[in-house]
């Protein structure tokens, strides 16, 4: 069904789930897997930005280690994953990408955000994903142990 998935990763809890159900699904339809880890570029950061040099420089650097980490860890499991790497507001860029890779399906984790939260990262119409992707998207929920995440790839690969 899905032959070319994108999984946005943030390094989050909720990001590293929806890493899990990405892999699980990809696995099941032998679906290419393009990892993809976007360093914020809203006017929160612009803000710390102008406050303390360096700011970005610091989260681009810290999601680079994010993605890394999270390559290293689909080729443990047999993937091939292509890994990307942008700065940007996120929503968009995850469009972008999508589009750029033609992505079939895009996977991401959902964390709940409070009012200052939202303020601070810039929520505003750019932070709706479905309005910039032209192909399904996967908002994960689904907790997945790291058990019954390694069991569920075992099976998929003995069948």
């Amino acid at each position: 069904m899905f032959r070319k998935i994108l999984l946005a990763y943030d390094g989050t809890l909720e990001g590293a789930q929806a890493l899990r159900e990405g892999a699980l699904l990809a696995k099941a339809c032998g679906a290419e897997v393009v990892l993809l880890s976007v360093a914020p570029d809203t006017a929160g950061v612009k803000m710390a930005e102008g406050v303390q040099g360096g700011v970005v420089a610091q989260l681009v650097e810290s999601h680079r280690e994010l993605l890394e980490r999270a390559v290293a860890r689909l080729k443990q499991l047999g993937f091939k994953p292509l890994a990307r790497l942008e700065v940007g507001d996120p929503a968009p860029t995850i469009g972008r990408v999508a589009r750029e890779v033609k992505a079939d399906l895009v996977v991401v984790g959902h964390h709940k955000q409070s009012f200052l939260s939202r303020w601070w990262s810039g929520s505003d119409d750019k932070v709706y994903l479905c309005d910039h992707i032209g192909c399904s998207l996967l908002v994960s929920c689904n907790k997945i142990s790291d058990e019954a995440f390694e069991a569920a790839l075992k099976e998929s690969a003995d069948a």
